[in-house]
Parts: structure tokens; C-alpha cells; sequence
């Protein structure tokens, strides 16, 4: 479960964080992911519990905003929204489409107490 693993990370930056700026206790993360990071978000919601116990972010929620796919168009030369990597192009149906966002994990914000 390479879920656990990014929990870890997150918990390193939020340590960090918390540490450069004297944070006692964090309410809530915020983290985007990308249509195609191929994160679970039911594992990575179960790892980030498990991870974050002892941490300053103990008890904090974890919410995720889903971010989209998105494309360049060879055949059109527009960026486009997608669904799936394979998707053909929704403006003009062209099949020549290199993603360029939606595998991204990032941490967006943290709210403390």
C-alpha cells in the first residue's frame, strides 16, 4: 500500500511545518490529488489516521479535493479537460493527447489551532 508511504511524507512535512512556526496541534489538511495519481483515497484516508498518531496532526481530518485530468491537444493545439489518459480529445476527437496535469499529490493547506 504505497499509500501509507505518502502518509508518511505528508507527516514529515507537517512536522516540519509545524516545527518552523511553533504549531502545537493541527484541525485539518487539505491535500489535492490527481485524477491519474492513482491514489486510493479510502487507503490514503485509513493510512493518514494510523500515521499521524503521536504527530501533531493526531485527530486532524483529512479532506481531499479531487483534481482534473487535463491534456495538450496535438491534433487542435487546445488543453483540454479528460477523464482518462486514453480519452480522445473532446473538442475536435483527435487521439494525439499528452497529459500535462492530474498525477500531482500536494499538500494545500493546513489549519491550526
Amino acid at each position: 500500500m504505497h499509500e501509507m508511504s505518502l502518509c508518511e511524507g505528508i507527516r514529515t512535512v507537517i512536522e516540519d511545518q509545524a516545527a518552523k512556526h511553533e504549531i502545537k496541534a493541527i484541525k485539518t489538511v487539505r491535500v489535492e490529488i490527481g485524477r491519474f495519481s492513482g491514489v486510493e483515497k479510502p487507503a490514503l484516508e485509513f493510512a493518514f489516521d494510523v500515521v499521524m498518531r503521536g504527530s501533531v496532526a493526531e485527530g486532524a481530518k483529512l479532506i481531499m479535493i479531487d483534481l482534473p485530468g487535463r491534456a495538450m491537444c496535438y491534433d487542435c493545439v487546445a488543453e483540454v479537460e479528460i477523464q482518462d489518459r486514453l480519452d480522445p480529445c473532446p473538442t475536435c476527437g483527435g487521439g494525439k493527447l499528452m497529459p500535462t496535469a492530474g498525477d500531482e499529490m500536494r499538500i494545500k493547506d493546513l489549519e491550526v489551532v
